[in-house]
C-alpha cells in the first residue's frame, strides 16, 4: 500500500524517491543547512513532503545541470529554497548572465542549456588567462 503524497517518508522511503542512496541524503544535511527533516528522539529522520521537493531540487541542480555542492549553496542563497523546491517540478533554473551583462541579474534557462553556458563561460576565462600568459611571456 502506497503512502498518500503528505505522508512523511523515512530516509529509505526518502531515498528511493529521489533515486540517492540513503548516505547521500546523510551527507548533504551537512552541506545544506536548508535541508532539515525531522528527527525523533532516537535520531530517526522523517522527510516531509517540501523535504522531498528540496531533494529532488538538490538533485537536479547537482546532477542534471551541472552545479557543485558550493554552486548549490549560492543558488540557495540567491534564490531561496521554494526555488530550489519548485525544480523539483520542472521549474526552469535561473541562471547568471555574463559579468558584462550586469551584476546579480539572472534569466530562466531551460534544459541543460545552464550548464552549458557555465562551461562556455570557464573556457572563455581560460583562454583569456593563457592569451594573457603567453602575452607576458613574449
Amino acid at each position: 500500500m502506497a503512502k498518500s503524497a503528505d505522508a512523511y517518508r523515512t530516509i529509505s522511503e526518502a531515498a528511493a524517491e529521489v533515486d540517492l542512496p540513503t548516505h547521500v541524503l546523510r551527507f548533504w544535511e551537512t552541506k545544506f543547512a536548508q535541508l532539515k527533516p525531522v528527527k525523533h528522539k532516537g535520531g530517526r529522520r522523517l522527510y516531509r513532503p517540501q523535504d522531498i521537493a528540496l531533494l529532488k531540487g538538490l538533485r537536479r541542480l547537482l546532477y542534471a545541470e551541472g552545479y557543485t555542492i558550493k554552486g548549490v549553496q549560492k543558488y540557495l542563497r540567491d534564490h531561496g529554497v521554494a526555488e530550489v523546491a519548485a525544480l523539483s517540478d520542472g521549474g526552469e533554473v535561473a541562471v547568471p548572465l555574463p559579468d558584462n551583462a550586469g551584476e546579480g541579474a539572472a534569466v530562466p534557462a531551460a534544459g541543460s542549456v545552464p550548464a552549458l553556458q557555465r562551461v562556455l563561460a570557464k573556457v572563455e576565462r581560460a583562454k583569456s588567462r593563457l592569451d594573457s600568459a603567453l602575452a607576458a611571456r613574449g
